[in-house]
């Protein structure tokens, strides 16, 4: 029987699976394991903005909102985290009672007592990452081509330097958490390099981001034994709507109902994968 990170690392594009040797076969439910633990507040971080297309793409998101769907129905408190350049589609796509915080465009000074403010006051157990640009070893914010793209891309990852448990999920390299396996990304010539430093308690790689959230609430649905993964119905008009409301594909930079290029179809294909282990 294929395992949930069977799945989410399936039809790999960007060499993502060189990072697959060094991670847990069991790291969905690792994760899992991880959020039940830390009961009560969870902050998401989430929001990658296309250079070209000058609009948020698709993987994140969508991934990001089927977690925190999860999560709500095992009675987080849940909240989003996102800068402006990003703001536009997701906010349109969240529920009424959904809460949303934006994390504004300042300098690295500025940056460190916002994220600790932000800390304070939303007072979190847990921090969960998903598709979101973090530093190089230099500071830049990267994206795919190796264009910085520091001037639409908040430093909300300095959020994570408050030693609050966290989870990272990428697929490319440049994404919060992949500082956990730089020694790695650093040998790959698909991978974004130099790759993002910012570290995390567990990391989740997949094919695209969104198949990794997936992941994740498939663990939490193994362990807790409850139906926590969006429908498919329920997937594709959350990727719709997000497109309809600004939001782009990753990897074409255009206005298709796709994530990182990946049809529809193949995307449900995944997530009906997941529904069918359970």
């Amino acid at each position: 029987m294929e395992t949930i990170k069977d799945i989410i690392s399936d039809l790999d594009k960007r060499g993502i699976s060189m990072l697959l040797p060094h991670i847990s076969d069991t790291v969905c439910e690792d994760a899992a394991e991880l959020i039940l633990k830390n009961p009560n507040k969870v902050i998401i971080l989430t929001g990658f903005y296309i250079l070209s297309a000058r609009a948020a793409e698709t993987d994140g998101p969508i991934g990001a909102i089927a977690i925190g769907n999860a999560l709500k129905k095992l009675d987080y408190d849940v909240t989003y985290v996102t800068d402006e350049f990003s703001e536009p589609p997701i906010r349109q796509v969240l529920s009424g009672d959904d809460k949303l915080e934006i994390f504004p465009m300042q300098n690295s000074n500025e940056s460190k007592i916002t994220a600790a403010k932000m800390i304070k006051d939303i007072n979190p157990n847990l921090i969960i990452s998903i598709e979101r640009c973090g530093p190089t070893i230099n500071g830049d914010y990267l994206n795919s081509r190796g264009k910085k793209i520091g001037e639409f891309n908040s430093k909300a990852d300095l959020l994570l330097n408050h030693n609050i448990p966290s989870i990272g999920i990428g697929d490319g390299g440049n994404e919060i958490g992949m500082g956990n396996l730089t020694h790695i990304i650093k040998n790959s010539e698909k991978l974004s390099n130099p790759p993002c430093i910012t570290e995390t308690d567990i990391l989740i790689p997949a094919s695209t981001s969104n198949w990794g959230g997936y992941g994740l609430v498939a663990g939490l649905s193994k362990i807790t034994n409850k139906p926590l993964l969006p429908s498919i119905l329920e997937d594709e008009k959350l990727i719709k709507d997000f497109v309809d409301a600004g939001g782009v594909d990753g990897i074409t930079a255009t206005s298709s109902y796709k994530v990182d290029s990946f049809e529809l179809e193949v995307n449900s294909s995944i997530l009906d994968r997941l529904h069918k282990l359970f």
